[in-house]
């Protein structure tokens, strides 16, 4: 095992997941700590001896996922527990394995969308419910710092394989039969979304344009962070040059997916978040929809239309699945394409949006553009917006006695209402940067004059 990094820096113990650089932060010998570590804290949480835990195990296509994979999987057999080990996964199909086996808890080794150089787990408890920094990876960190000492050993190893499981899990979620043909450009990100989706894809009778579909850990074609506009740039073109009726492209592990117009527009995840509200509330009448506080007041305005209930949750998976489940909500999805599903252990996927969107074109018969624009003229959204300052806190408290007129919460940040216009500004839980959404119901002129007139007050 490497011993170039420190057991465990207390800066990748982050608020959703531990990540960090391969081998100036986290290395195997990480890996096989958090593993120990790991099953004390979920023997603790289900009130079980480790011996008796059932524990899923997945990775991802990076180079260094083998061998984190290899010495957290041995953490865990050290500490007692039975590892349920998937092999090359995406997160979500770890998510799948945990639910519908009724584990314990699972580790997921991935670094999602990060660039090359990093690595890290994710790590949930029973039903894909994941620890957290408020919830569980706080205690993970101070068993490691407090020093493990001796193992008990004892676990033992089986080796899984969940795919076909999970396609016919995903494909549960449509009629495949409604889904016409059309032509898709699809962009994996040399992540697992190729495996992944493309087997389910290529049973719809679609015309797929495959681009980056095979996994590959140096990322030779750009980093598999689809939000960035320089990483769907390619896709963009692609899709305008080819003629086709969309594009969707995935992020690293895959629990999260990005649509593309045929005019070779990126959708914003707001109005995405609306679609896939309507095609839920179809098959599930008067069910409860979930979204952020940073969102697009399009999402309530459509559940109101189509007979749903609506909600908000704090930005966040942990935060999002624990609500999920508290609302007995269907669907909830958040501005940076997490979509979570009842059905699927309240957990993100990144395969469930994209089959029910094709579903959706096909059933309205209409493009994705068209329907875009159902909100692309009547909503007017600024997208989130970073500034780095010194102080977030003082910065909100300002901004809050600023706009003390409008309707202010503090679900997550802070949020101000007013009929034609509305912000959330939150702090980052990383870095010293304050993040704006803003949207005016008024015009996209409107919403540009707000936007700088607040943005000049956190950068003042």
């Amino acid at each position: 095992m490497s011993q170039q990094a420190p057991l465990a820096p207390a800066g990748i113990f982050k608020a959703y997941d531990i990540r960090g650089l391969y081998g100036s932060e986290m290395d195997e010998t990480t890996a096989h700590a958090i593993g120990r570590a790991f099953a004390r804290v979920l023997g603790r949480l289900r009130g079980k001896p480790t011996g008796e835990l059932r524990i899923g195990l997945g990775r991802d296509m990076r180079l260094t996922a083998p061998a984190m994979a290899t010495e957290l999987r041995d953490g865990l057999i050290f500490e007692g527990a039975t590892v349920l080990d998937a092999g090359m996964v995406a997160t979500e199909m770890l998510y799948h394995l945990v639910g519908s086996r009724q584990l314990d808890g699972g580790a997921m080794v991935t670094a999602s969308h990060n660039p090359k150089a990093y690595t890290g787990v994710k790590l949930v408890r029973e039903g894909a419910l994941p620890l957290s920094g408020d919830a569980g990876i706080g205690d993970v960190k101070a068993e490691i710092e407090a020093g493990l000492g001796p193992a008990p050993g004892g676990g033992s190893l089986e080796e899984v394989d969940v795919w076909k499981e999970f396609r016919t899990h995903a494909l549960s979620f449509i009629d495949p039969a409604k889904v016409r043909p059309m032509k898709v450009v699809v962009d994996g990100g040399n992540g697992m979304a190729g495996p992944m989706v493309g087997p389910i894809l290529s049973k719809l009778g679609l015309d797929l344009e495959e681009m980056y579909f095979v996994p590959n850990g140096e990322f030779p074609d750009h980093e598999p962070n689809p939000l960035l506009e320089k990483n769907r740039r390619l896709i963009m073109e692609r899709v305008q040059a080819s003629g086709a009726d969309l594009g969707i492209a995935w992020d690293g592990d895959a629990d999260r997916c990005f649509f593309i117009d045929s005019s070779g527009e990126f959708c914003d995840g707001d109005f995405i978040c609306a679609l896939l509200a309507r095609s839920v509330l179809r098959k599930k009448p008067g069910a409860t929809i979930l979204s952020d506080p940073r969102s697009s007041r399009a999402i309530p305005d459509l559940v109101a239309s189509e007979g749903g209930r609506f909600d908000l949750s704090r930005v966040g998976h942990a935060f999002f699945k624990a609500r999920m489940r508290e609302e007995d909500a269907a669907f909830g999805g958040e501005v940076s394409g997490h979509y979570y599903f009842h059905d699927f252990w309240c957990a993100d996927s990144g395969t469930i949006p994209a089959l029910l969107m094709l579903e959706l074109l096909s059933i309205e018969g209409r493009g994705l553009g068209e329907l875009m624009e159902e909100f692309r003229s009547k909503y007017f959204i600024s997208g989130e917006i970073n500034s780095e300052v010194a102080d977030a806190a003082a910065k909100m408290a300002a901004i809050s006695e600023r706009y003390s007129d409008g309707k202010i919460t503090h679900l997550d940040g802070v949020s101000v209402d007013y009929p034609e216009w509305h912000f959330n500004i939150r702090s980052s839980n990383t870095e010293p940067l304050l993040r704006l959404n803003l949207e005016s119901l008024i015009s996209r002129e409107d919403m540009e004059r707000r936007r700088d007139e607040i943005l000049g007050l956190i950068r003042g």
